[in-house]
């Protein structure tokens, strides 16, 4: 297996050898201001020294400062940066920096965050680079900064037809201070070499020829390999059991018991950290695996143990027979309305629980030695991560370490860092490195799951056929007024202002598992539902789905709130505002319609189409999906139609592309099985058998993706694909079979893949 350096401090080798035989780091000269703003992030704009160096050779390292889980962000930030330095995309070499708050900001995956929180900043990066190189050469021929202009890693001087590499001024500007970001000037789009046009990602070379260093990968020396087992309902307590007899078994090193610490503070909300458990330590992970299966324990179990799905279906059945337990929101007067109106629509739809179950299970390898711990992750928020070490060993964030590496995959998932905690604290406890690997049935069982729901909605339509009125009573966990994580319905989720009578109701029921951000958080769930109910209401008024959608986008209008108010957030996931801008959802309307010839197109019998949108994390989606359903209900995509206004770029064209059908391949997992079910307060799935992923040969032969530019900036597209996929195949399986969907997964409808 391959090791990576782990014998000297990353940035006492920077200051030692920086770049080799006469390269420089730019920024050496800035640690000391660095540290002087304290720990923290720095103030923007970030400064280049931290994020360019450069070779006598003109080669050009960029730092990739965010974790890397398969969104390609560890290609794409170096390109803005690339793109305003002019230099060459071939010459650039791209390293993965470790967290480091004192020089970097927002170091974390998630949200689709990284294209619209970095957009500005990394360019800002580029320019500033590009800057220090003209001053530097200008210095260097004593002429006016404003005679100097760059191509392709030089400077060039047209005057005098002088030329400089970067190289060769790599070590001036390594003197020189970070320019004023008043003085910044961004390259024209036009004159882009780099961002829009496609870049091959700077792992994949490694990644199909086996080379690439994933987490699971990192060895560290003297390290010994680490499983842990926990209770099968969350939060149960060690009684009794045999380690005694588990530390005489071949391999073994140790096995000892983990009480979870009792933290005053909370480490962070909705995360426990270190479960109850046991750990067992040995030379390899088969070792320890094997011993753990000879395990017996008794567990105190707790209240939790009473939990099961059916319980909660049952529960939820009642509560939507009673008054709502508090209300969300009230515009107008929706139950006045719904009496008047001349046809009422009304429906139930469910779905599960869900695991993100990325392919490389949760795993940390972690170093405790004389009070400090280094640690390896492929955390997304190695922030919060070191945050919970500090608080469970009770180190301060000095004495942490985090190397970030790649990981296989996140979803959401490696959001929380349970995994980060157990690895640091069973390090500490057993004196070794430690090298923690979760098995499949860990990490199915032990997840953060999408909360499963229920929404009960009812709407009037008018003569017409226009939506008048929408009552929705959302049915989620939680206690009180507190919904559990990823739990909520916002008060400005569509229609809400699109539908001038509008009713958003909630109760929520006590749960005895952990839930957490799926791909696409609450989206993923309730464009299905809203979508669908959409639908619905478009077939009865006698509408075209399209021509229906299009027509209840331009009934926005200022609507006077009632109720519970709560501020939406920023580029939020619902329609209201400051969300969703409806001229630019109606554009991916018209462009996904036209490009799947929607309307135009006579499709043979048991084939259909169907129609989605949903706004999320600050992208615009529509979908369009045709479907063949046969006599026994196995259904065959035919091919998947996507348009989306993610703004006035597309940085990298052919990663887009990925991350798009990506999201959409894995919408149509969530959609055909994938189900998380509860029976005495534990997990009954634990395997891919039982939570299925959409194989290749189910997945549909054509996902066409096409972008409808617009004047904002740039924003994310790791989840926004996802959310439209499940409602435009459920409406295509109506339209083919007269078989409205209202629960997930469609195994439970009958259906299964062709």
């Amino acid at each position: 297996m391959r090791r990576p350096n782990v014998g000297i401090d990353r940035r006492s080798f920077l200051k030692v050898s920086a770049f080799g035989a006469g390269g420089v780091l730019i920024g050496l000269q800035m640690e000391p201001e660095a540290k002087a703003q304290g720990r923290g992030a720095p103030a923007a704009p970030p400064d280049p020294h931290a994020y360019i160096k450069v070779a006598a050779d003109g080669t050009v390292t960029i730092m990739a400062k965010n974790p890397e889980v398969g969104q390609g962000i560890r290609t794409m930030l170096p390109m803005l940066i690339a793109e305003e330095l002019d230099v060459d995309w071939k010459s650039v070499k791209i390293e993965q920096t470790d967290f480091d708050d004192t020089k970097y900001a927002q170091q974390s995956a998630g949200g689709s965050t990284g294209t619209p929180n970095n957009w500005t900043p990394m360019r800002q990066v580029g320019a500033g680079g590009r800057a220090m190189f003209i001053t530097a050469a200008a210095q260097t021929w004593k002429v006016p900064e404003a005679e100097c202009t760059t191509t392709s890693g030089r400077v060039l001087h047209q005057a005098s037809n002088r030329s400089l590499g970067y190289g060769e001024l790599a070590a001036t500007v390594a003197t020189l201070p970070a320019p004023a970001p008043a003085s910044l000037k961004f390259k024209d789009p036009k004159d882009y070499k780099i961002i829009g046009h496609s870049q091959t990602g700077t792992d994949v070379g490694a990644i199909v020829t086996g080379k690439a260093i994933f987490n699971i990968d990192v060895v560290v020396p003297g390290m010994q390999y680490a499983v842990f087992e926990k209770c099968g309902v969350f939060g149960g307590k060690v009684v009794t059991s045999n380690i005694e007899d588990i530390k005489k078994l071949p391999g073994v090193k140790n096995a000892f018991v983990i009480e979870r610490p009792d933290i005053t503070d909370a480490v962070l909300p909705g995360d426990p950290g270190l479960e109850n458990g046991i750990a067992i330590l040995a030379d390899t992970w088969w070792h320890a695996q094997s011993a753990r299966k000879q395990l017996k324990v008794e567990w105190n179990e707790g209240s939790r143990a009473q939990y099961s799905s059916v319980a909660y279906a049952q529960k939820a059945g009642e509560l939507s027979k009673q008054a709502p337990q508090r209300e969300i929101r009230k515009d107008g007067d929706p139950d006045g309305t719904l009496k008047g109106a001349a046809k009422v629509i009304e429906a139930a739809y469910s779905y599960p629980f869900i695991a993100h179950a990325p392919l490389e299970p949760q795993n940390c390898t972690a170093n405790f030695k004389d009070g400090k711990v280094e640690i390896w992750t492929n955390s997304q928020t190695p922030a919060n991560g070191r945050r919970m070490v500090m608080q469970t060993l009770g180190l301060k964030d000095n004495e942490i370490t985090v190397h970030m590496v790649r990981g296989g995959g996140g979803f959401g998932r490696r959001l929380y860092n349970d995994y980060m905690v157990e690895a640091a604290y069973i390090s500490k406890q057993a004196g070794v490195p430690v090298k923690l690997v979760w098995s499949r049935e860990d990490d199915m069982t032990h997840d953060y799951y999408r909360p499963g729901g229920f929404q009960y909605l009812k709407a009037g339509l008018d003569g017409s056929g226009k939506v008048v009125a929408w009552r929705n009573h959302f049915i989620s966990y939680g206690e009180g007024e507190r919904f559990v994580a990823s739990g909520a319905m916002g008060p400005t989720e569509f229609p809400q202002r699109f539908v001038p009578n509008y009713a958003l109701n909630a109760s929520v029921m006590p749960l005895g598992i952990r839930t957490g951000a799926l791909r696409a958080p609450s989206s993923n769930a309730f464009a299905f539902v809203i979508q669908s109910f959409i639908d619905e209401l478009a077939h009865a008024a006698g509408k075209d789905p399209v021509e229906f959608r299009l027509a209840l986008l331009d009934s926005s209008a200022p609507v006077v709130q009632q109720g519970a108010a709560q501020p939406a957030p920023a580029g939020g996931r619902g329609g209201g505002p400051p969300g969703m801008n409806a001229e630019r959802m109606k554009g991916v309307m018209h462009l996904v319609a036209e490009k799947s010839g929607w309307g135009k197109r006579t499709l043979p019998k048991g084939t259909a189409m169907g129609v989605a949108f949903h706004f999320s994390h600050q992208g615009y989606f529509a979908e369009v999906a045709e479907v063949k359903v046969d006599s026994a209900n196995k259904v065959k995509i035919n091919k998947i139609w996507v348009a989306a206004d993610v703004g006035s770029q597309i940085i990298n064209p052919s990663a887009a592309d990925n991350i798009v059908q990506g999201g959409v391949i894995d919408g149509l997992s969530e959609m055909m099985s994938q189900e998380i079910t509860i029976e005495k307060g534990r997990i009954v799935q634990t395997n891919y058998n039982t939570h299925g992923m959409v194989r290749l040969a189910q997945s549909p032969p054509v996902i066409e993706v096409h972008y409808l530019k617009s004047t904002y900036s740039p924003t994310g597209l790791g989840e926004p694909a996802l959310p439209p996929i499940l409602p435009a195949v459920s409406n295509a399986i109506f339209t083919a079979t007269g078989k409205r969907i209202r629960q997930l997964p469609l195994s439970k409808s009958g259906f299964s893949w062709a």
